[in-house]
């Protein structure tokens, strides 16, 4: 059963999943991947995963993603990895970010964990 904590009032974390990879992405990420588990999880409702392409660029995207969800109001859980910035997972409770290095990535393959989960468009349109 999931708790819905007080405070946690945006309505739309879809949206805020949107926005976490389009960070990802204009940060640089790689292979940006946002999946709906909603019915799937008891864990969350959104996972995005991505690729850094250097620890330093891990933990940027990492500090770009937690400063933007301190703008909107959304509190992090936690964040597990920034030191050693291989693995750098945020935690928003509705919305799970992994970021991963390459070869972490490949090994671990959470895209097959979840393979039938809906994935979420997410790129900015051309004329955006």
């Amino acid at each position: 059963m999931r708790v819905i904590l007080e405070g946690m009032n945006n309505p739309d974390m879809q949206q805020f999943a949107i926005e976490i990879a389009r960070i990802a992405s204009d940060n640089k990420s790689e292979d940006v991947t946002t999946m709906d588990l909603r019915g799937l999880s008891q864990v969350t409702d959104y996972v995005v995963i991505c690729t850094g392409t250097s620890d330093r660029q891990i933990r940027s995207v990492a500090d770009r993603m937690l400063e933007y969800g301190q703008e909107v109001g959304e509190q992090v859980y936690s964040v597990s990895g920034y030191t050693n910035a291989t693995w750098i997972l945020v935690d928003f409770i509705d919305v799970v970010v992994h970021i991963f290095a390459k070869q972490y990535r490949e090994y671990y393959d959470l895209e097959l964990l979840w393979g039938d989960a809906p994935k979420v468009h997410w790129a900015r349109s051309e004329s955006a």
